[in-house]
């Protein structure tokens, strides 16, 4: 083994390309919605107790913390989503090659984008 070999430790001058940050993000994404599933869970369970717990999920909504949390929810489900359906495609067969690999990723961060963006104008 070649003892000589440069060695960069230093993880932010590595510049990942398009297809590891999507890997990375949907990962990322997947960890977020199994975390925030057990909040979502717990208001669909309060709201649906009584009246009195679906008013006070729904007045929960109309502040700005929950309005940002949910937000980050929708945008890493969407994210995740997106991504999913960028391997089921690479799964077909679709999009495996370096180049093909490199503009299904870039396209997941553009549609990704728009979608996120377009449910937080929805949301406000």
């Amino acid at each position: 083994m070649n003892k000589n070999r440069p060695v960069n430790l230093d993880i932010s001058t590595i510049k990942l390309p398009a297809a590891a940050l999507v890997s990375i993000l949907h990962r990322i994404s997947g960890v977020v919605l199994f975390a925030v599933m057990a909040l979502l869970l717990w208001m669909l369970g309060t709201s649906l107790e009584s009246e009195q717990g679906f008013a006070s999920v729904a007045e929960t909504f109309n502040s700005v913390p929950a309005k940002l949390i949910l937000w980050a929810s929708l945008a890493a489900l969407i994210y995740h989503l997106v991504a999913g359906v960028r391997h089921l495609f690479m799964d077909l067969g679709i999009g495996e090659s370096l180049e093909g690999g490199r503009r299904g990723a870039v396209l997941v961060l553009v549609l990704s984008v728009i979608l996120i963006l377009a449910v937080g104008v929805w949301l406000w």
